[in-house]
């Protein structure tokens, strides 16, 4: 498997700890949108997308099965998300 197209739409709002959208191709075949950049206590993290169910809780619709391909998605992510903007 290889992560061959990431796009990352940062959000510049102060006092937010989500501080963007991700979205993934995997093998120029399958898309993973919604991935949310969140500012945690010990730095930047990756959320999967997930959805509210009946008792309230959070379900991620799609996600890795293991640590190494989460952080394969992570590390991908944050690479393109602290890269510099181009204006």
């Amino acid at each position: 498997m290889e992560i061959t197209s990431v796009t990352v739409r940062k959000f510049e709002k102060d006092g937010n700890r989500m501080k963007g959208i991700a979205t993934v191709v995997i093998d120029n075949s399958f898309a993973i949108h919604d991935i949310r950049i969140i500012e945690g206590d010990n730095g930047l993290f990756i959320a999967m997308p997930s959805r509210k169910t009946a008792t309230g809780e959070y379900k991620d619709i799609a996600h890795p099965i293991n640590t190494d391909v989460r952080n394969m998605f992570q590390q991908a992510i944050l690479d393109e998300y602290n890269k510099p903007s181009e204006e």
